[in-house]
């Protein structure tokens, strides 16, 4: 009977591993630590090329992730439950979790991209690619914005932000979110013009802005339509389109919900910051059309 010694914790940048601290030494610490895995084989030409380059990029990494050698030869319960089909198979984990692979001898040049696609984005980076995300990935987005308020609980910025998307998606924690914005915040006044704006993106929410501009153009005089489209639109981002609706119906109609639609046009210029073309535009004809 062979008894088997455990090893003790690897913490270079290159280890090798087999079937017993697998679990240990890869999916467990692929949850503080990126760990990348080298499928290889001692025969296979193709890994001697891109096992050195591997390696040394592991050490240029100083930390960023860690490279995990398994010997297919000798661990061939890894590689069928990784379902490994040919080698050179190298495969990240973060999180317990694969996340991300490829096979075959790349060239550094490619190997360097796909590594960096591995990290994480700084913490400053984080609430910037949420932003662009908003509008193909308004989910991805929101959650990247949370984990960019579990860095910094402290950045009203990224707070307004979350706030702001999740109003526009009508979720309900948007408004607790952009509520927990600071009185002496330099978005305090934004997220109170987003708040003004709830109701109207409530009144909109479920319906399709082409249908209700087929409305509007059915019957122009139709106020009320009108009204939900540039809601509908700025829920959207669509912005420029839903002012255009607002100062229609403030130049036609300034009865409308009691001026509503003109109180409305300022909240939404208030959320969006004077600093913005479109609210620099759109007072100017606010201001010609009620004068």
């Amino acid at each position: 009977m062979t008894t088997h010694v455990s090893r003790p914790a690897a913490k270079g940048a290159v280890i090798e591993v087999d079937e017993r601290d697998f679990q240990a030494q890869v999916l467990e610490r692929s949850r503080t630590t990126t760990v990348v895995v080298d499928f290889w084989a001692p025969w296979c030409g193709p890994c001697r090329t891109l096992g050195p380059t591997l390696e040394r990029l592991a050490a240029e990494s100083k930390g960023a992730f860690v490279l995990a050698k398994v010997n297919v030869d000798n661990n061939q319960r890894l590689a069928q439950m990784f379902r490994v089909q040919g080698i050179p198979a190298v495969k990240a984990f973060r999180d317990g979790q694969m996340v991300d692979e490829f096979t075959g001898a790349l060239p550094e040049s490619q190997v360097r991209a796909w590594l960096k696609r591995l990290a994480p984005p700084a913490a400053g980076d984080t609430a910037e690619s949420a932003l662009a995300l908003e509008q193909s990935d308004p989910a991805e987005a929101a959650a990247r914005y949370r984990v960019a308020l579990g860095d910094d609980p402290d950045d009203t910025a990224t707070l307004l932000s979350l706030g702001r998307l999740l109003v526009q998606q009508g979720d309900p924690e948007g408004v607790a979110a952009l509520q927990q914005v600071p009185a002496d915040a330099p978005e305090f006044a934004q997220a109170r013009a987003w708040l003004t704006l709830v109701e109207l993106f409530a009144q909109s929410d479920g319906q399709a802005a082409d249908a209700l501009a087929a409305q509007v153009a059915a019957s122009p005089a139709d106020y009320e339509a009108r009204y939900q489209l540039a809601g509908r639109l700025a829920a959207t981002r669509q912005y420029d389109e839903a002012i255009a609706q607002l100062l229609t119906i403030v130049e036609r109609n300034r009865g409308f919900r009691d001026d509503g639609a003109r109180r409305t046009l300022l909240a939404l210029f208030a959320a969006l910051g004077d600093q913005s073309p479109l609210v620099v535009d759109g007072r100017r004809k606010l201001a010609n059309a009620l004068f």
